[in-house]
């Protein structure tokens, strides 16, 4: 889709759509101008144009998806912007400056902070509200957008602020996380919320502004899908879990997106990797390679691999690698920390080897197993670090993702990219991208096990196990069709264009 032809959008200081007559006198030959509100954006190729800094500040998968949307939409020829707070710790600008586009969001709050998410639960909520009390106060008035899309529980309180000024918004939920405040701390903060206070949603129904003020409480989570004239999830499946309540997430939430799928406004999308994230040209391996010769290929970068983590060198062992964060709560450490010790005692014969790269409160764990057990030649523990996140995918057979749930996951799409067949549990975006391996019908791309417990995880794991002990004819012929669809599916393309559909839905007057 091309923003280059004008389009009937409404005025963005105006609370009422003008008509479509005077939409087009008033816009024409001007392109539509979209502000992306987010918490974190991975280095953008239209931000560093002319030899200016572009700032790279991620936690997750949602940085690379902000940068990806941004530079489509620059490439489709919308002005696009995009806001985010200033973390001046996480990155410098230059003498040169910094784009026009990008518009950094200042307060001490987050000036001197080490991530884009701190430990404390107060200390993000603080960092949230003096973001978007600059988005609402400063950005939003000074930059006058025809749409606004935020992301995530930082910005829930900006498609409010949107509405009551006539500028249409969506909000994608990347994440569960949510944190809740009063309305009267949310204006002691510097937010004048009045304005816009009947958008939010409450924990119980306010009735009036004094009411809603001094004795109820705000989901930041809820508020931003409440208030969106559209919201999406970053997969179909998650959208459905929502809806229905399977997750630990408030009603709140729940509520909400009943709301929004009720009135059509609910949407599914998968998110993407960039096309440059592939085995052929990535800088961090041993030795590059694609479908057609992912044998040497990825033989190369297991020795290389289990030399820089002090494994066996061992050509024929099996590597399961695990690339998450290691957190119990969401990704389901704990099924395969409850086998870990019998799995490898197991498959002893076959050499299986266990590779975590990744940080996180379970780290200690699987270290002490290995420690306990003597088997740190067997089993690797490293801190996160990109290059050799990218060395695991490249040098394993296959990668764990035993979520409890999973709104989208960019890891398992990695995996399958770079040959490393995914383990996964049946939930969320791992169900809209992994299918379970059926070599009789030459159909699948990884192994999914539907009962959340140690016993379906070691299925799954028993099942890749067969897969590997086939001859290496037909592993290499399947292995090169699952990497070859994989280069092909969810492509960025197919992404953005999803976002651009919504977006021209809610660039035209009808759409308030």
């Amino acid at each position: 889709m091309s923003f280059t032809a004008p389009y009937s959008i409404r005025h963005a200081t105006s609370s009422t759509p003008i008509p479509k007559s005077q939409a087009k006198e008033v816009n024409r030959g001007r392109r539509p101008r979209i502000l992306l509100v987010t918490p974190e954006i991975s280095a953008s190729d239209h931000l560093a144009k002319n030899g200016k800094p572009a700032p790279c500040v991620k936690a997750g998968g949602l940085a690379d998806v902000s940068a990806l949307l941004f530079d489509s939409l620059a490439e489709s020829g919308a002005d696009v912007h995009v806001a985010i707070p200033h973390f001046r710790s996480l990155f410098q600008l230059g003498p040169k400056g910094h784009s026009r586009r990008l518009h950094l969001c200042q307060d001490r709050e987050f000036s001197y902070r080490r991530s884009v998410y701190d430990g404390c639960a107060q200390s993000n909520l603080r960092a949230a509200l003096a973001f978007q009390r600059d988005v609402i106060h400063y950005v939003m008035p000074r930059l006058q957008p025809d749409l606004i899309h935020c992301h995530d529980w930082m910005t829930g309180l900006v498609p409010a602020a949107a509405r009551s000024m006539g500028i249409p918004s969506l909000f994608t939920v990347h994440n569960l996380h949510d944190e809740r405040d009063s309305l009267g701390h949310i204006e002691d903060r510097g937010i004048d919320a009045a304005r816009f206070w009947e958008n939010l949603y409450f924990h119980q129904y306010p009735g009036s502004y004094e009411n809603a003020r001094n004795n109820n409480s705000v989901s930041m989570l809820a508020s931003g899908i409440l208030a969106a004239d559209h919201m999406n999830t970053v997969s179909r499946s998650f959208l459905g879990e929502l809806a229905g309540g399977d997750h630990p997430t408030s009603w709140a939430i729940t509520d909400a997106v009943r709301g929004k799928l009720g009135a059509g406004r609910a949407h599914g999308i998968v998110n993407s990797l960039p096309s440059s994230i592939s085995p052929k040209q990535d800088p961090h391996l041993s030795h590059r390679y694609d479908a057609s010769n992912h044998v040497s290929g990825k033989l190369a970068n297991k020795l290389a691999l289990q030399r820089a983590l002090g494994l066996e060198e061992d050509e024929e062992a099996p590597i399961l690698f695990w690339p998450s964060r290691l957190d119990p709560v969401q990704k389901g450490c704990h099924l395969l920390a409850d086998m870990l010790y019998r799995l490898v005692s197991d498959y002893w014969g076959l050499g299986l080897q266990v590779v975590f790269v990744a940080d996180g409160p379970y780290r200690e764990t699987f270290e002490g197993i290995a420690k306990f057990h003597n088997l740190k030649h067997r089993i690797a523990v490293a801190g996160f670090s990109e290059s050799l996140s990218r060395l695991g995918y490249a040098g394993s057979d296959f990668m764990l993702m035993p979520s409890a749930y999973e709104p989208c996951g960019l890891s398992q799409m990695i995996g399958l990219r770079y040959g490393s067949l995914p383990i996964v549990h049946s939930t969320g975006g791992l169900r809209d991208t992994v299918t379970h391996f059926d070599p009789q019908q030459n159909t699948g791309n990884g192994f999914v096990f539907e009962h959340y417990n140690p016993q379906g995880l070691r299925w799954a794991i028993d099942e890749a196990m067969r897969f590997h002990m086939r001859p290496q004819a037909e592993r290499k012929a399947q292995v090169s069709r699952i990497m070859t669809q994989a280069a092909h599916d969810h492509s960025p393309a197919s992404m953005v264009d999803q976002y651009m559909e919504i977006y021209r839905k809610l660039l035209q007057p009808q759409s308030a």
